[in-house]
């Protein structure tokens, strides 16, 4: 059965992310809130966590999972970024954003995408979810926390432990966040392509509306 923490939204206890920040490292995957929606989140070197992170939410290895990263230095670390990319990245970080970028060889070829060798890349914004990076000192692989079939993401921290207390180790609940995904913007072409309008605002990148 999972866990479930209810942390305060901008101070979160540290004991209770603590012990979440132990069920990752023990091959646990958790539902967390973010600053676009909840999400899933595993170790980023457990291949059997991964697995379990693509059954759950129901995709195969071409879908793009991402990195939820602590700063742009970090970033930096797994994923090959020249000055256009960076610029463009810093304007809209922290935030609800999520870039496709090359990956680097710090990312296990079994989370990157099979053909492109790319990788999904974020620094969120959300105070519990920054607070549970720093305590876990190292990416989470995510994917939105939505069902197979379904079009939403999930919203209340008390249906999602009811639908997943089975398939997964734990849930951070800090309150209901927002129910739109990230904007997707691919960054590896010679000019910025969105993939997925969502919560982030093309215009906090100076990118125009017909993109």
């Amino acid at each position: 059965m999972a866990q479930f923490f209810s942390v305060h939204p901008d101070n979160p206890q540290a004991r209770l992310l603590k012990q979440a920040v132990a069920l990752l490292q023990q091959g646990g995957i958790l539902a967390v809130p973010t600053d676009s929606s909840y999400a899933l989140v595993c170790h980023l070197d457990d291949k059997s966590a991964a697995d379990q992170l693509r059954r759950v939410r129901g995709v195969d290895e071409k879908h793009h999972l991402t990195l939820l990263c602590r700063d742009l230095s970090e970033l930096a670390n797994y994923a090959k970024v020249d000055n256009r990319q960076f610029r463009l990245i810093k304007q809209a970080t922290p935030g609800a954003f999520t870039f496709i970028l090359e990956a680097t060889k710090e990312v296990p070829r079994r989370v990157s995408h099979p053909q492109r060798k790319t990788i999904g890349l974020r620094v969120p914004e959300h105070k519990v979810l920054q607070e549970l990076l720093w305590l876990h000192a190292a990416p989470l692989l995510a994917t939105t926390l939505i069902l197979p079939g379904e079009h939403a993401p999930l919203n209340d921290p008390q249906e999602i432990r009811a639908q997943l207390e089975h398939q997964i180790a734990g849930v951070i609940d800090a309150g209901a966040c927002a129910r739109e995904p990230t904007t997707v913007v691919d960054l590896c072409g010679d000019a910025p392509e969105v993939i997925r309008q969502g919560s982030g605002t093309l215009a906090r990148l100076g990118l125009g509306l017909g993109l």
